[in-house]
C-alpha cells in the first residue's frame, strides 16, 4: 500500500498512513481511505504489531468526528459578552494583526511584560510538531510566561524518574507472557485496549489477573480478583506486599544487592506495615493483602514472570507520586525485571530520543528566564493580581491543544477567570468548547487527517509518522501555520519559523529513527533490549533502582517511598462523608469526543456510580437525580445505583463538556487545586462531597 496513491484509479480512492494523536498509551497505527478527495473510513493499520488492525470505538468514528456540522472552519472574533458565545465570522488577515497587535503591547512595556502572556496547551495532540513544535519557537521568542504541563501525569513520571531513573519500564508486548498481571489503578478496556489484548492473551495460557482499583470497572469484572481499595491508599499496599515478602522471604536477595540502593532502609519501612495496619487504611481485608502476597511472591519462588501494569488514575491524588515510587520498587524485591515479561510498567515516553530542543527552540529566549505557572492551578492563577512573588497578572492566553474550562480541577474559578474582560483570550480549535465560548478569538485548526505529525507513545515504542490524507476544511489551518502567520505579524525573523512541518518531522528524532522507513510503513520500532533491567544498569544515577532517592532528600522530601494520607481522606468530615473519584467515560477521552453524538448517544447522560448502601442511607432511587457537592461546588447528573461502585466511594464519569451537561457544569466544580507529593500534579481524586437527591432537569 503505497500512500496518496489510488488503489483503485477508476474510483479515485487511495490510503494514508497516520497515527492516533490522543492521549492513549496505545498510539494506534492508522490507514484512511480517501475516495475523491473526502476520507470516508479511518482503521487500523493490520501492518503494525502494536495496533494490530483494531481501533477503540472512539477513534474509529474520526471521520463523523472530522466532517462534523459544528466544527469550526473560518476565523471567529467575539461579538456578545464573555462567555455567552456569541461571534462573528472575520478574515484570516484581520484575526491575525489583530492578536499579533494586542500581545506585542503587552510585550512592548518593558523587558520581563511578555510574562503576562500564557500559553495553555496539553494533549488534545500528542504530536510533536503539532503540539509544541512551532508553539514552543513562538512563546520562546516572544519570552511568554512558561507552562508546567502537569494536568495528567506528572506526579507518576517524577516518581518513575527517582526510582527507575526516567519514565521507563518493561516492553508491553512481553505482558503476554506472563504468569501474573497486576492492573493496577487502570481500566484497561476503556484506556488501553491494546495491552488488554495482551493481558487476554496471557490469561488464556494460564495468567492470572488481578486489577486494584477503587471501581468495579470493566477491566475489573473481567480479571480473577478485584481488589477495591479506597482512593489514596495505593502505597500503604504496596508497602503491606513488601511486609509479606520480606517475612515470607520471597524475595530476590542477588538482585537486592547487586541491582537496588536503599533496600536496609525501605525493608525497615516496609516491617511497619502489617496486613492489618494496611487493611484498616485501604479498606479491604487483611487477607486479600496477604492472598495478593502469596501469589506475588510465587512468582519469585517458580522463577516465573509477574508483570505489573500502572496508569495514571493512582497518582491523581496528594500522595499520587509516593504510591507509584512503592509499586515500582516492588519489582525488583522478587527479580521480576530478570524477565523480560516481568517488570513494571507504568509509562514507556523516556525511552524515546525526542530531540526537543531542537524542535521548541528554547534558545530563543536568551538570557530572558521567565516564570513558570503551573496549569494545575490555572483557576488561581488567573484571578491573582500582579505582585512581587506572582509578577504580572495574566493579561493574555493562548490556549492551544486544550480545554481549560472543562478540564482543569475547581473549575468555577476557572471559569470567573476565563470571564474577566480584561483577559485577551486566543483559542485554536476545532470545536465551539466550553473553552471557545470564552474567547476573544478562535482559530480553526486541522484534525488529525489533515496535516503532518510524528508521534512517540508512552506503551510501547514505535515512532509513527502521520501524513496528511486529506486537504484542511473550510479555512482550517495547522497549528504549525497559525504560529508561523502569528510569528511574521510580530516581525519575528529567525529562519526557524519558515520551517516546514515535514521538516520538523525529520527534526524531532534526527538519526534515532530512520525516516524513509517511517515514510515507507507509518511506524518504526525502537531498539531495546527485550529485558532491559535484567542485569541493572537503571537510568538513574546510581544506576541501580533507588528506593532511597538522595535527589528526593535534596528537595527536603522523605527519601523513601511512604504512604502518604489524601488531602482530603475518606472519613475525616462529617458533612462531606463521600470520597469522589472521576474516571474517563468509555466513550469519551477527557473532554474530546464529547460533542460526537453517536459517542455521546452511546454515554447517555452524565452519570454518578452509588453503593446501594449508600444510596439507601441517603433516600436516592436509582435512575434518579442527584446533587453532587461540597465547599468548592456542586453537579447535577444521574445516579445509577451499582456495584461499580464500592461503600464509601461515587464514581462520577467524567468529562463532559460543562453546557452538555444538566446544569451547566460538571465534575470539575467539585475537584481541588491541591498538589501532589511530588511533581506538582492535581489531586482529581482526592475530592470529598455530599450526594442528595435533587428534582429532574430537563436534558
Amino acid at each position: 500500500m503505497n500512500d496518496i496513491a489510488p488503489s483503485t484509479p477508476d474510483k479515485a480512492s487511495w490510503q494514508v498512513r497516520g497515527a492516533c494523536p490522543h492521549d492513549c498509551p496505545d498510539t494506534c497505527s492508522l490507514i484512511t481511505t480517501v475516495q475523491n478527495g473526502i476520507a470516508i473510513k479511518v482503521q487500523g493499520n493490520p501492518a503494525h504489531p502494536h495496533t494490530d488492525g483494531a481501533l477503540c470505538t472512539k477513534v474509529s468514528r474520526y471521520t463523523e468526528r472530522t466532517y462534523h456540522p459544528e466544527r469550526i472552519l473560518h476565523p471567529l472574533k467575539r461579538v456578545g459578552p464573555k462567555g455567552s458565545g456569541q461571534f462573528e465570522p472575520v478574515s484570516w488577515e484581520q484575526a491575525l494583526n489583530d492578536i499579533a497587535t494586542r500581545l506585542s503591547a503587552i510585550a512592548a512595556r518593558g523587558p520581563d511584560a511578555a510574562q503576562a502572556i500564557l500559553p495553555y496547551s496539553y494533549a488534545g495532540t500528542m504530536g510533536l510538531v503539532q503540539g509544541e513544535g512551532m508553539a514552543g519557537r513562538f512563546f520562546h521568542q516572544l519570552g511568554a510566561s512558561l507552562l508546567d504541563r502537569t494536568i495528567c501525569a506528572s506526579a507518576g513520571g517524577e516518581a518513575l524518574t527517582q526510582t527507575l531513573g526516567a519514565k521507563v519500564g518493561m516492553q508491553v508486548e512481553y505482558f503476554s507472557e506472563a504468569r501474573l498481571i497486576l492492573i493496577w489503578g487502570s481500566n484497561s478496556i476503556a484506556s488501553n485496549l491494546h495491552f488488554w489484548r495482551l493481558a487476554q492473551q496471557a490469561k488464556r495460557n494460564g495468567a492470572k489477573l488481578i486489577c486494584i482499583d477503587p471501581r468495579r470497572s470493566e477491566t475489573a469484572e473481567k480479571c480473577h480478583e478485584h481488589i477495591a481499595l479506597l482512593p489514596g491508599t495505593d502505597a500503604a499496599l504496596a508497602l503491606s506486599l513488601m511486609h509479606e515478602l520480606i517475612t515470607h522471604d520471597w524475595l530476590d536477595h542477588d538482585y537486592l544487592r547487586r541491582y537496588t540502593l536503599g533496600w536496609p532502609e525501605l525493608r525497615e519501612r516496609a516491617l511497619q506495615w502489617r496486613p492489618e495496619r494496611a487493611a484498616e487504611v485501604c479498606g479491604i481485608s487483611p487477607e486479600q493483602i496477604r492472598a495478593l502476597a502469596r501469589d506475588y511472591g510465587a512468582c519469585q519462588q517458580s522463577g516465573e514472570p509477574a508483570a505489573i501494569r500502572m496508569n495514571y488514575g493512582l497518582q491523581r491524588v496528594h500522595g499520587g507520586g509516593n504510591a507509584v515510587r512503592a509499586i515500582a520498587s516492588l519489582p525488583a524485591l522478587i527479580g521480576a525485571w530478570r524477565h523480560r515479561a516481568g517488570g513494571v510498567l507504568l509509562s514507556s515516553s523516556g525511552m524515546y530520543p525526542i530531540d526537543r530542543t531542537a524542535l521548541q527552540r528554547p534558545d530563543l529566549l536568551g538570557s530572558r528566564r521567565p516564570r513558570t505557572l503551573n496549569m494545575s492551578t490555572i483557576g488561581d492563577d488567573l484571578l491573582r493580581p500582579a505582585s512581587p512573588a506572582f509578577g504580572p497578572a495574566i493579561e493574555a492566553l493562548v490556549v492551544y491543544n486544550s480545554n481549560p474550562v472543562a478540564v482543569a480541577p475547581e473549575s468555577g474559578k476557572v471559569v470567573q477567570g476565563f470571564l474577566r474582560d480584561d483577559l485577551f483570550t486566543v483559542v485554536l480549535e476545532h470545536f465551539q468548547t466550553d473553552t471557545a465560548d470564552h474567547a476573544d478569538y478562535i482559530l480553526p485548526a486541522t484534525t488529525q487527517l489533515e496535516h503532518w505529525d510524528i508521534h512517540a507513545s508512552y506503551g510501547h515504542t514505535d515512532v509513527l509518522l502521520n501524513r496528511p490524507a486529506i486537504a484542511p476544511l473550510g479555512e482550517a489551518r495547522t497549528n504549525t501555520d497559525i504560529f508561523r502567520a502569528l510569528a511574521r505579524c510580530m516581525g519575528f525573523t529567525d529562519p526557524c519559523f519558515d520551517e516546514s512541518d515535514e521538516s520538523l518531522c525529520r527534526k524531532a528524532f534526527g538519526p534515532a529513527i530512520d525516516f524513509n522507513e517511517l515514510l515507507a510503513q507509518g511506524f518504526s520500532t525502537l531498539q531495546h533490549a527485550q529485558a532491559p533491567f535484567a542485569h541493572g544498569g537503571f537510568p538513574t544515577p546510581s544506576g541501580r533502582c533507588e528506593f532511597f532517592s538522595a535527589r528526593l532528600v535534596a528537595q527536603g522530601q522523605d527519601g523513601l517511598p511512604d504512604h502518604i494520607p489524601n488531602h482530603e481522606p475518606a472519613g475525616s468530615s462529617k458533612r462531606y462523608s463521600l470520597a469522589m473519584i472521576s474516571p474517563p467515560a468509555r466513550n469519551f477521552l477527557n473532554s474530546s469526543f464529547v460533542n460526537v453524538k453517536s459517542l455521546r448517544d452511546i454515554e447517555g447522560q452524565p452519570l454518578l456510580e452509588m453503593h446501594a448502601d449508600d444510596a439507601l442511607a441517603r433516600d436516592i432511587m436509582a435512575g434518579g437525580m442527584v446533587r453532587v457537592f461540597n465547599s468548592r461546588g456542586e453537579y447535577r447528573c444521574r445516579v445509577e445505583v451499582s456495584t461499580r461502585a464500592r461503600p464509601g466511594v461515587v464514581n462520577a464519569l467524567g468529562i463532559w463538556w460543562r453546557k452538555l451537561g444538566f446544569d451547566g457544569h460538571n465534575v470539575n466544580e467539585l475537584t481541588s487545586q491541591r498538589l501532589t507529593d511530588m511533581g506538582r500534579g492535581p489531586t482529581f481524586y482526592d475530592c470529598l462531597v455530599q450526594v442528595e437527591a435533587c428534582e429532574s432537569l430537563p436534558f
